[in-house]
């Protein structure tokens, strides 16, 4: 993950990238095997780190900075 090496450890990319593809956040808990209030807690990490206002923001920063890339559709 682009994330990685920028400030953002490998559990906040990781988490980024699950929500950002569409996992939600009671998925990325369960899939990681962590509380749903852990994800949250790294959400707000990557928003702060961003300087976004929300998560929609967070992802669309993180996306046009190619932090991150999106699944294409078929």
């Amino acid at each position: 993950h682009g994330l990685v090496g920028k400030g953002f450890s490998p559990r906040e990319a990781q988490v980024l990238a699950m929500l950002a593809s569409g996992t939600s956040t009671r998925e990325a808990a369960q899939l990681l095997r962590i509380a749903e209030r852990t994800v949250a807690t790294h959400v707000g990490a990557i928003i702060r780190k961003l300087g976004a206002r929300n998560r929609v923001e967070a992802f669309a920063i993180a996306y046009r900075s190619k932090l991150i890339e999106l699944p294409l559709e078929p």
